[in-house]
């Protein structure tokens, strides 16, 4: 068992959570510069989400994946990687190895009807989402501040790893990721575990936590896979492209798994031989590859009920058979 730790920072006085008035004013966060820092070590997703749950509860408290870097400077002081050449303040995180990975889904489409206070149905969606080594791994589900709120699904999945990874490491592997903001894996990001506060209002969620079951850990890459790129990134208009394409596909991925994953037991071959044929021009198009559509259909199809592999070979079937791409260069950038 892989010991893993949160580095806690606790504000003085600022409110690290979300203010919520009746009619749906949004208050953001105080500002804060400085903080105690403090870590704590759990062995197991329950008792991670333990702590989160504890956490959800203290509006001047959040997390960073960073490591504290000299015990002596825990009081007062910023989060820093690097030193700050104006003021001479030294580095008081480092990088280091961590044993998890929380991934925000801000904005990741909810289908029509879908009850946003069902936690699991969420989660189950954001998780089919992401690639396929997290798809059988358990994880904590937490709902950010905007869900059920705001529009679409707002969460972030906890999962612990089967080996630790740096956050620069999780950055090559995960950067790119349709819906998943790559902010909450640099080791001084603040991320933002109190739950907000509501004004004259209730929370419209019951709960705010909730475990997904699954294999304990993800399987990370090869070390040799998180390497630095020894080419050039993309010109940025080339990644402007990607990024509209991005999220009109994982718009259409996420509708196609959630109606095969809720088709009743008497039309659920059809609507997977349907929604699998639908993603297909996606591959014919160049924008998903083909292993991903197979992924995603046998993963639906599966929490549908129907045997693992069934949903496999729709999807193949599928892929080899359609070779139009329809009209997805001007959809994909509506």
């Amino acid at each position: 068992m892989i010991i893993n730790s949160l580095t806690i920072l606790r504000s003085r006085g600022r409110r690290l959570a979300k203010l919520i008035r009746a009619g749906g004013e949004v208050q953001g966060y105080d500002l804060a510069r400085t903080y105690d820092m403090h870590s704590v070590s759990f062995g197991d997703m329950d008792a991670l989400r333990d702590h989160l749950a504890a956490l959800a509860h203290r509006p001047e408290h959040c997390v960073v994946r960073g490591a504290i870097r000299d015990s002596s400077q825990t009081v007062g002081v910023r989060r820093l990687l690097h030193p700050d050449r104006e003021t001479g303040e030294s580095p008081t995180l480092t990088d280091a190895p961590r044993a998890w990975v929380a991934l925000d889904c801000d904005g990741l489409p909810a289908p029509e009807g879908m009850d946003r206070r069902d936690l699991e149905a969420c989660g189950i969606l954001a998780r089919l989402t992401m690639p396929e080594t997290f798809h059988g791994s358990a994880c904590v589900i937490q709902a950010t501040a905007g869900h059920a709120i705001k529009p679409g699904l707002r969460l972030r999945l906890w999962f612990l790893l089967d080996r630790a990874l740096t956050g620069v490491e999780c950055q090559r592997w995960l950067r790119g990721v349709p819906g998943v903001d790559p902010s909450t894996l640099r080791a001084a990001q603040v991320t933002y575990t109190a739950a907000p506060l509501f004004m004259d209002m209730a929370d419209p969620l019951p709960r705010r936590l909730a475990i997904l079951p699954g294999l304990e850990t993800v399987a990370c890459p090869a070390e040799a896979e998180l390497q630095p790129p020894l080419r050039p990134a993309a010109p940025a208009s080339c990644n402007i492209t990607a990024a509209i394409s991005s999220r009109y596909v994982l718009a259409a991925l996420a509708r196609a798994c959630t109606r095969i994953a809720a088709a009743p037991v008497d039309s659920r071959h059809p609507t997977a031989v349907s929604e699998a044929w639908g993603l297909a021009r996606f591959v014919s198009a160049g924008l998903l590859t083909a292993s991903e559509v197979i992924r995603a259909v046998d993963g639906a199809l599966e929490q549908a009920g129907k045997p693992r592999g069934e949903g496999a070979r729709i999807a193949a079937w599928a892929v080899s058979q359609r070779t139009d791409s329809g009209n997805l260069a001007g959809q994909a950038r509506t």
